[in-house]
C-alpha cells in the first residue's frame, strides 16, 4: 500500500478544505459589511456549486488531456491565484464570476484527490480508508470557519491563508503524485457523464440525497431551531455537534462497510438519516437533539462514503475519473435543490417542513437503491 502517496494526497485535500472551509463564512461576512441582502448572499454563493456543475463533464477530458497530476496542481494554483483577485477587486459584482471560477478550480481536486484515494486503497482496507480520508476532509472544512476566529474576517489575512491553503495543497500533490500519473489512463473508451447514469444510478442518487440534505440541515437548522425558541449560541453548538458526527463517525461507517457492504450501508445510513429527522421536531427543546444531530451528522455524510467505497469497488481506469467527475456534478445539483427546497417547504408548512424534506428524501433514495439491487440480482441470475 502506498502509504507516502494516500498520506500525502489526504493532507494536500486537508490544506485544500481548510481554504475552502472559510471561504463561504468569509464572503458573508464580506457582502454583509456591505449592507448586502440575504437574498443576494445567497445568490453569490450558488456561484460556487455552479462552477462545479459547469466544470465536472470537462474533468475526464482534462485529465485524459494533461494528467492527472498537472490539472490538479494547476487547479490549485488557480484558487490561490482567484482567492487573491478577491482581495484585489473590492467589488461585490465581480466576486460573482470570481466565485464562479473557485468552483471550477476547486472541482478537479474534489474529483482526483477522490479517485486517488480510491484507485490506491486496498479493496479489503478501502472502507476504513475513505473514512479516514473523509473524516480528515470534514475536519478541514470545519477548521476553516475557526481560522476566521483567530485572523479576522477584515483585509488580507483571511485570504492569505486561503492562498497559502491552496499554495500547500498544490505543492504537496506535485510532491506525492508524480509516480501516479496515467493510473487513469487504462486504455478503455472515456465513459461520458450520461453514460453513467445507465450503469451506477443508484450511486448517483445517493450523492444527490446526501448533498441536498447535509446542506438542507447546514443551512436552516438555526431557522428551524428559532422556531422553536432555542438561543443562537445553543444553535451553534448543535451546528457544530453535527459536523463533529460528520468527522468522528466515518471511520466506523467504514469499518463497517468492509463488513456488510457499502451498497447495504448506504440503505442503512439513508434510513438512519430518516428515522433522526422524523425525530427532530420531538427532540428539538430536550438533550435527545444532541446525539440526534451527531448521528445526521455522521450518516447524512456517510451516505456519501459509502457511494465513494461502492464506485471504488465497482470500477476502474476511465470509468472511475467519469463516476467521479458524475459525483461531482451531482453533488452540486443537491447543493442547489436541496436547501431552497427545504426553505420553501418551511415557508410554506412551518418549521418541520425542513425534517419531512430530509425524511422524504432519504426515503426515496432507500425504495431506488433496493430497487437497483433487486435489478442487478435480477440481471445476474
Amino acid at each position: 500500500m502506498p502509504r507516502a502517496a494516500l498520506v500525502g494526497i489526504t493532507a494536500s485535500v486537508c490544506a485544500f478544505a481548510v481554504a475552502q472551509g472559510l471561504s463561504y463564512p468569509l464572503f458573508t461576512f464580506l457582502m454583509q459589511r456591505q449592507g448586502m441582502s440575504p437574498s443576494y448572499i445567497g445568490l453569490s454563493a450558488a456561484m460556487t456549486p455552479l462552477g462545479l456543475i459547469a466544470s465536472s463533464i470537462f474533468v475526464p477530458a482534462l485529465v485524459a488531456r494533461f494528467g492527472a497530476r498537472g490539472l490538479a496542481v494547476f487547479s490549485a494554483l488557480a484558487a490561490a491565484v482567484l482567492f487573491g483577485l478577491v482581495g484585489l477587486l473590492q467589488n461585490d459584482i465581480a466576486w460573482f464570476p470570481i466565485r464562479f471560477l473557485i468552483g471550477v478550480a476547486i472541482n478537479p481536486l474534489y474529483i482526483l484527490g477522490e479517485v486517488w484515494m480510491i484507485a490506491l486503497a486496498p479493496e479489503r482496507r478501502r472502507g476504513r480508508i475513505m473514512g479516514i480520508f473523509n473524516a480528515v476532509t470534514g475536519a478541514g472544512y470545519a477548521a476553516g470557519p475557526l481560522t476566521l476566529a483567530l485572523v479576522g474576517s477584515h483585509g488580507w489575512p483571511p485570504l492569505l491563508v486561503g492562498m497559502v491553503g491552496f499554495t500547500a495543497c498544490a505543492v504537496m500533490l506535485f510532491a506525492t503524485t508524480s509516480n501516479l500519473a496515467g493510473f487513469e489512463d487504462d486504455g478503455e473508451r472515456a465513459l461520458s457523464f450520461w453514460s453513467f447514469w445507465t450503469l451506477a444510478p443508484a450511486l448517483l442518487v445517493a450523492v444527490t440525497v446526501s448533498a441536498a440534505t447535509q446542506q438542507s440541515v447546514y443551512s436552516l437548522l438555526p431557522v428551524f431551531g428559532t422556531a422553536y425558541g432555542l438561543p443562537q449560541p445553543t444553535l451553534a453548538a448543535l451546528i457544530s455537534v453535527m459536523s463533529l458526527g460528520n468527522i468522528f463517525l466515518q471511520i466506523p461507517l467504514g469499518l463497517l462497510a468492509e463488513r456488510f457492504g457499502a451498497r447495504a450501508m448506504i440503505v442503512a445510513c439513508a434510513t438512519l438519516n430518516m428515522i433522526c429527522a422524523l425525530m427532530l421536531p420531538f427532540v428539538i427543546t430536550n438533550m435527545g437533539v444532541w446525539p440526534v444531530l451527531l448521528v445526521v451528522g455522521g450518516v447524512g455524510y456517510g451516505v456519501y462514503t459509502m457511494a465513494l467505497i461502492e464506485l471504488g469497488n465497482r470500477f476502474r481506469g476511465q470509468a472511475l475519473v467519469a463516476g467521479n467527475a458524475a459525483f461531482g456534478l451531482m453533488w452540486g445539483v443537491g447543493g442547489i435543490i436541496g436547501p431552497p427546497g427545504s426553505g420553501f417547504t418551511m415557508q410554506h408548512f412551518g418549521a418541520p417542513g425542513l425534517p419531512a424534506v430530509i425524511a422524504a428524501l432519504s426515503a426515496v433514495l432507500v425504495i431506488f437503491a433496493i430497487y437497483r439491487s433487486l435489478v442487478r440480482w435480477h440481471r445476474a441470475r
